[in-house]
């Protein structure tokens, strides 16, 4: 593990970040205060958020993400009058 100040992670981020593609992790410094910690996408914790997540799945190749920036939004679903969808392919299948 390494240990970087902000001034310093600034002007060697693509060596940082070679570090944390190797499996490495960086913490980064604010005059000798802890405030971040950098690692790669294949070590993301259980509580991460969505993005984090998201990007992981991207690394590994299981989803493209959108090309437009901004932050992801949830949907929300669709109340349908009538049957179930399930109920109808049962039913097709049968």
């Amino acid at each position: 593990m390494h240990m970087v100040g902000i001034k310093d992670l600034k002007d060697k981020l693509t060596y940082y970040l070679k570090i944390t593609r190797e499996g490495d992790q960086v913490i980064v410094t604010d005059r000798g205060t802890p405030v971040a910690v950098l690692h790669g996408l294949d070590q993301i914790e259980n509580g991460a958020g969505l993005e984090e997540k998201l990007a992981s799945l991207a690394k590994r190749g299981m989803i493209r993400l959108p090309r437009k920036k901004g932050k992801f939004t949830l949907f929300s679903s669709l109340t349908v009058k009538g049957k179930p969808a399930s109920e109808s392919i049962t039913e097709e299948r049968r």
